[in-house]
């Protein structure tokens, strides 16, 4: 399980199953200053999990990657209407190494997008969401 707890202001702290904390706030323009905000994190989340599978894949190929990168981008319905959902998502994967077999990083780049990320999938897919509360009273002191 993965808790999200608030921090003050904007702030919340996530902390994931493998206990890596990181926190995620309000974007800058809103007056966020620790982190990343949950958007931002969305679209970092589906990159790192494409650029993971193409990794290995073209590892399992023998290719050797000197560097690699993914930007990143999406749009979203107009500010002022709610939900804000993705409405498009686009991803350049920037593949460097020696004697790159074009191949064989189209079909890991294809295999992570169509197949092998989970969040890409997720994305894609109508996830069923459910809510519940609970409500808490102070201890006294």
């Amino acid at each position: 399980m993965t808790t999200v707890e608030w921090k003050g202001n904007m702030a919340f702290e996530a902390t994931p199953p493998s206990g890596q904390t990181f926190r995620m706030d309000t974007h800058p323009d809103l007056g966020g200053t620790e982190g990343p905000s949950p958007m931002e994190v969305l679209l970092a989340s589906a990159a790192a999990c494409s650029a993971m599978d193409v990794v290995m894949i073209l590892q399992k190929k023998r290719q050797t990657i000197t560097s690699y990168r993914i930007e990143i981008e999406g749009d979203r319905v107009p500010q002022g209407t709610w939900p804000r959902p993705y409405t498009s998502i686009r991803m350049r994967h920037i593949v460097e190494g020696p004697n790159l077999d074009q191949t064989a990083v189209a079909q890991a780049v294809q295999l992570s997008d169509e197949k092998y990320c989970s969040v890409v999938a997720t994305l894609r897919a109508n996830t069923e969401v459910s809510s519940t509360f609970e409500i808490v009273e102070p201890s006294p002191a």
